[in-house]
């Protein structure tokens, strides 16, 4: 799921190498924190949350059948 969330970030943002997830688990969901430059801060966001609304949803069909709920946070 990492990997999937690194992705869809490094091919949207102009500083590919400045995205970082990472993971922590609560009792009844997995949370990831997706981290970008300052500049690419909109990129990731989109118009009105467009793209992170598109990312959160990517996320969630490809973990559909894991036992907890995934979380994704940008920061």
């Amino acid at each position: 799921m990492k990997e999937l969330i690194i992705y869809l970030a490094q091919s949207l943002v102009e500083d590919p190498d400045a995205v970082t997830v990472t993971e922590s688990e609560t009792e009844d969901a997995i949370v990831y924190e997706l981290q970008v430059a300052a500049d690419d801060m909109g990129r990731v966001i989109g118009k009105h949350g467009k793209i992170a609304k598109a990312i959160r949803s990517i996320v969630k069909s490809a973990s559909f059948k894991m036992p907890k709920k995934v979380i994704v946070e940008i920061k």
